[in-house]
Parts: C-alpha cells; structure tokens; sequence
C-alpha cells in the first residue's frame, strides 16, 4: 500500500476515479481543495482525504479495507502536511456515524447536526473563543446579535445595528474574521467598530473561524457558484452552532439580519436559520435600508469602486468607509 498525492487540476483520470470513489462512500466530491491524497493497493484507491486551508475534507476508505487503520494513516499525512504550512489548529466535517473515530484521534465535537459533525484539533481552539466572547459579556436581559461581513460598511449596515439597538439592551455585533474579502478582516472590524461608537449598547466581536467561515460555510464565499444543497448543509450547521454555543454563551434571544432580494446563498442562510433556532432563538428579518427606491448593499457599493464613480459612494456609506475607500483609491 503506498499513499500518493492525486493532481485533481491536471490528472483527469485520477480526478474521475477519486470522484466515483467518493460518490460511493456517499459524499460529495467538493472543488473547493488544496490538496487531496490516495491510499492504494497496487493501482486500486482505496482511501482518499483531502485540505482546503485548514479544514480536513473528503475522507472516505473503501469498507472492505476498514480495519486497516487507513484512517489514521491519512489523517496524519494531512496533519503533517498542514504543519508544514504552517497551521497548529485544523477542522473537521464528518458524518455522525464517523464522529467516535475521529474522536479516538483526537478531535473534540464543536457542534452537530444530522447530517454532519464539526470537529477541531489543537489551539487556540472553541474553548477558548467562548473564553474571549465571555470577557466582552454585558450583564443584559435582552441581547440581539448581528453577523456580517461589511465588505465594506455601509449605511445600510448601519441602519440594521441602529434598529437592533433599539431593540435589545446589548447588541453582540460580530464581524467576519475571515480573509476573502476585497477589504482586510482588520479593517472591516475597524471600520463597524467606528461607525457604531456613538452606540453605547453594541459590543463589537470578531467570528473567528467559529461563524460564517471557510470552516462552518465556505459556500457563502462561492455566492452565485454555490451548490444550493450543499449551501443548505452547512447553513444549518452555522446556524447549530450559533444557537447552540454561542447564542446561549452570551444569553442572546434574537438575531437580527436583513432581508435578502440580492444573493441565494444568504437567502438560503436565513430560511436555515428561521428552521434551527424555531422557538427558542428570534430571527428578526428587516427590509433594507433604500435611497431613491434602490436597497443600499456592500456589492452596489463594490461596483461603484469598479466603476470609479465615487460621488455615487458618497450617501450610501459613513463618513469613516468613505474615507477608506478614497484611501483604496489613491493606493
């Protein structure tokens, strides 16, 4: 038995026999990898496991090889593999009835669904994210929380915090931690924590890899190329996991989000979360904020950037975002 690298990009013969392999170990092959790897007995694949940033993905072994300790052998290949890049602290997505074997190799549980379980190895890990969420906890009753990407913040945007605002004693006002954006994470959590400041009830938090992320739901990062049925999946584990660790770490009853005429994929996110949260969490959906009978979004204001028409900016941002738009400009 050797383990070889398979070239999904350039060996299209390899790339059919790992995709019929996984098909049969009822999953589905994902495009969204790094690197992917192959046990095989002479030429047979009969074990397979893949990367995507540091997320483990793909793993299946052929049944009739399965006390072969295959398994491990693979996990600790990738293991070895992200190590050299780099990352101490890795996730996992795999079925339920795989979850005691992952365990004995030493992932802990984040958050379950039917369908799928997330799982962590090393540090700084979930632990300790609730440990830094809990040092920002306000004593409040009433608490809301919001999750967005700003991409960049828009007035838009703010409307939704401000009515939140309104609403709860302490709104939990979280921002993407995740670097796929055309503005950097730091910015984007500068520019919400600037644009928020005269609101003296809403804590401004980072997501880390723990909310609409690579890890809980990288197809929100594919927007128009998302697999809805997939999209759907790892909606409602994000939406699991919120409920369940995060909304009851910080005593959250409602999550306020804005309504979606613009991208599926959020639409999708916001019908799973309705679905999770049922009675126990509120989900508030509020109409966009409009001028001149047009929704103010981050992507209008993206393509305005594009177009090179900043006077058309200008009212649909704070002063702050347009501040660092002009900075983007001249860079």
């Amino acid at each position: 038995m050797n383990i070889r690298r398979i070239w999904l990009d350039r060996d299209q013969v390899g790339k059919q026999q790992w995709s019929d392999f996984l098909i049969k170990a009822d999953l589905i092959p994902d495009d969204q990898l790094d690197y992917t790897i192959g046990i095989y007995d002479q030429e047979k694949l009969i074990g397979t496991g893949s990367i995507f940033r540091n997320i483990l993905k793909c793993l299946a072994i052929d049944t009739s090889y399965q006390n072969e300790n295959l398994l491990s052998k693979i996990v600790q290949a990738l293991r070895e593999r992200l190590e050299e890049i780099g990352y101490q602290h890795y996730f996992l997505y795999t079925k339920p009835k795989n979850s005691k074997l992952f365990h004995s190799l030493g992932f802990t549980e984040i958050a379950a669904t039917t369908e799928l379980v997330f799982m962590e190895q090393g540090f700084p890990d979930f632990a300790d994210y609730l440990t830094e969420l809990k040092k920002q906890q306000r004593m409040t009753q009433n608490n809301a929380a919001i999750v967005m990407n700003a991409n960049p913040f828009t007035n838009g945007h703010l409307y939704l915090v401000t009515e939140a605002a309104k609403w709860a004693e302490t709104v939990y006002l979280f921002v993407l931690s995740e670097e796929r954006s055309l503005f950097d994470a730091k910015t984007r959590f500068e520019l919400v924590k600037e644009g928020v400041s005269h609101l003296s009830n809403v804590v401004v938090l980072p997501t880390r890899e723990y909310m609409v992320s690579s890890a809980t739901f990288p197809s929100y990062f594919l927007k128009d190329q998302a697999k809805a049925s997939i999209a759907q999946v790892q909606a409602v584990l994000d939406a699991t996991l919120f409920k369940e660790k995060i909304a009851s770490t910080l005593s959250i009853s409602a999550r306020f989000v804005g309504e979606e005429p613009f991208s599926e994929v959020t639409e999708i996110y916001n019908q799973a979360m309705k679905k999770t949260f049922g009675s126990e969490l509120k989900l508030v959906i509020l109409p966009r904020k409009k001028i001149d009978e047009e929704a103010i979004s981050a992507t209008k204001v993206r393509a305005l950037m594009e177009q090179g028409n900043y006077t058309a900016i200008k009212p649909l941002v704070p002063p702050k975002t347009f501040e660092e738009i002009m900075k983007q400009k001249n860079k």
